[in-house]
């Protein structure tokens, strides 16, 4: 534990120190994608810090000018107008210089907004199964959203702050230090100082906290779309105020590490204001000094005194700035490490589209484990599905089944063989075009809060308003969509949540339907309906498994009985296969073992006197489901 808890903390230190290099360095590449416009800000900015630079210099000239002579004398006149007027072009030309740093800035910023959202979603939509099974929704949206928005104050802090601050900086202290040595050292000195101790704090002081309160705000985020996306459950157990208290506690925990970098903050502002102190001190004494020693003019004064509460200004400016930039790149670490992370199941360079004719599916010595688990769960794994063969999968819970169904998929790689269909290795081939041609109906399906027509076109975006309802006739959802207020064009809620669990199933089954694959995978579907659902669903469901290859992933046996083939799977293998009747009448199998164990389930439930209602009655057939009727 002890070597463990010390990688720990080196990789955290590891990260802090390669925060500010990853976050820059991926602006930077941004950047690199609009290098003119990038180019043409840098040198608005600097235009109009040249004019900041040059004001004090013409400011002291007027004076000068003022001070040499009455208005009549047309030396001193004629040199006040010049000033005068080159103040008043550089204070107009650093206006439209600005304006122009804004219209440019503002292009560029918003296309990298854009693009850094795009990427994030176009790379979240393409993480692992475990990486979207172990993150927060709210969280990811949060992290995207914040670093999106973090990203806009950057480039403000880098392009039209820092780099005129730095500008005005070396050209104040060049222009003073070539005038009087010593008050260029003074300001040197106590600039470079002043930003030293201003980078040190926010970067050691104040990023630290920024961190945690960051870290916190995302668990907050995560925590808040969690209980409302899970608001039914919350008020099917009256536990409103149970996950309040929960929720109070992460927001106490995000309130003090919050609190923290604000204090750190506000010390960092402290600190940085004294030093401006001592610097304008430095820079009056000097001045005092010139003019006692007559090697300044009262323009000269005017000429320092100008400079000073402008670059007093800029200093306190930089302290902001830097603090800007500290928290701009906490808020984007958690962006970038989105974008630095790998996919986890990417396509080949030279994948193709996969072409299925037959649907015919292959496992050919094929190994398989989870990262972490040490022994695999399928080794040297091999099976022949034939085209349009209907499959069960049957077994245990963590027997397999469901990573059966993902390994062809391709949501997972394999570590050894490989895995064909219609004789096409699926690890060579586009992953997107695989899944399009593998239409799947899940237990729990989700839909999109969008319209029905919406939802079941979503298997083919093209479909006509024609195909969409002949494809919901043939799942038996017609009817009850066509009895809706607003029909197909009638909003589900988020995931679905307006209709019940069988309506779901039916535009599930009729997205099925619309997208015609050749490969179908039913996972359960009719395990937790009423009777009315279930029959309807499994009509629709015998319907579209006419013409093409189906694996039905079996938790209530009584719906596989009329498959073709049957596979018990234990730990990764398969311990027998055939048909249901074959499998029923092997002793000692597992198969029949499940079977017997559901039929003896349904008989406590039903009861004695139901059971001879059902036995005897128009329901005769759900006996012999279980197998009770028939003598298995």
């Amino acid at each position: 534990m002890r070597a463990g808890s010390w990688q720990m903390a080196n990789k955290k230190l590891d990260f802090r120190g390669q925060a500010f290099k990853d976050v820059l360095g991926f602006t930077f590449n941004h950047w690199a994608q609009q290098p003119w416009r990038v180019v043409v800000i840098a040198a608005l900015v600097l235009c109009s810090a040249l004019a900041d630079v040059l004001t004090p210099v013409f400011a002291g000239r007027l004076v000068d000018a003022i001070a040499s002579g009455p208005a009549g004398n047309e030396s001193a006149w004629g040199a006040a107008v010049t000033a005068f007027c080159v103040l008043a072009a550089l204070g107009l030309g650093a206006t439209l210089l600005r304006q122009g740093v804004y219209f440019n800035i503002i292009r560029l910023t918003l296309k990298m907004m854009s693009e850094i959202a795009a990427n994030a979603f176009h790379r979240v939509q393409r993480f692992s199964t475990d990486w979207h099974a172990n993150s927060f929704a709210g969280s990811t949206v949060r992290k995207i959203t914040r670093g999106m928005w973090a990203l806009d104050l950057l480039n403000d802090t880098l392009l039209i702050a820092l780099l005129p601050s730095l500008a005005m900086l070396i050209g104040a202290t060049v222009l003073l230090g070539w005038r009087w040595p010593m008050m260029g050292a003074v300001v040197g000195i106590g600039s470079l100082l002043y930003i030293a101790v201003t980078v040190a704090m926010s970067l050691g002081f104040v990023a630290p906290a920024a961190r945690l309160a960051n870290a916190w705000d995302t668990r907050m985020g995560g925590a808040l779309a969690d209980a409302v996306s899970c608001n039914g459950v919350v008020k099917a157990f009256g536990a409103e105020e149970r996950e309040e208290m929960l929720l109070q506690r992460v927001i106490g925990k995000w309130r003090h590490r919050t609190r923290r970098t604000w204090v750190r903050g506000t010390i960092n502002g402290g600190v940085q204001g004294g030093m401006l102190v001592a610097i304008q001190a430095a820079i009056l004494g000097v001045a005092l000094l010139l003019w006692a020693r007559g090697q300044a003019s009262v323009g000269d004064i005017t000429f320092a005194l100008t400079m000073f509460f402008m670059l007093q200004g800029y200093l306190r400016d930089v302290g902001m700035h830097i603090r800007n930039l500290q928290r701009s790149v906490n808020d984007m670490e958690e962006l970038v490490a989105l974008e630095s992370q790998p996919l986890g199941i990417e396509d080949r360079p030279s994948a193709g589209p996969i072409a299925i004719s037959q649907g015919e599916i292959r496992f050919e010595q094929v190994s398989f484990h989870y990262d972490a688990h040490d022994q695999p769960l399928y080794e040297n794994f091999s099976l022949r599905i034939a085209p349009g063969e209907r499959i069960g999968l049957v077994g245990h819970s963590g027997s397999g089944k469901t990573t059966f169904i993902k390994l062809i998929q391709r949501l997972y790689d394999i570590s050894g063989g490989r895995i064909t269909i219609d004789g096409q290795d699926i690890a060579q081939v586009r992953q997107a075009s695989l899944r399009s041609q593998i239409a799947i109906v899940q237990q729990e399906p989700v839909l999109f809060h969008r319209s029905l027509a919406e939802n079941i076109a979503y298997a083919r975006p093209g479909a006509s308003r024609a195909e969409i309802e002949r494809a919901a006739q043939l799942a038996s959802a017609h009817g009850f969509i066509s009895a809706l207020p607003n029909g197909y064009d009638t909003l589900v809620g988020e995931r679905g949540i307006k209709l019940s669990g069988g309506e779901r199933q039916r535009v599930a089954i009729a997205r099925a339907f619309l997208a015609d694959a050749p490969i179908l995978i039913l996972d359960e579907a009719t395990s937790s309906l009423d009777s009315e659902s279930e029959v309807l669903i499994q009509q629709a469901m015998e319907r579209l498994m006419i013409g093409r290859t189906t694996l039905v992933v079996a938790h209530r046996l009584s719906t596989v009985r009329a498959l073709d083939r049957l596979l018990v799977l234990d730990k990764g293998k398969v311990i027998e296969e055939g048909s249901h009747d074959a499998l029923i009448r092997r002793e000692n199998g597992l198969y029949r073992r499940l079977f017997e164990r559901q039929a003896l389930e349904l008989v406590k439930g039903l009861g004695e006197s139901e059971f001879m209602r059902e036995t005897a009655g128009s329901n005769a057939d759900r006996m012999d489901d279980a197998g009770l009727l028939v003598g298995k």
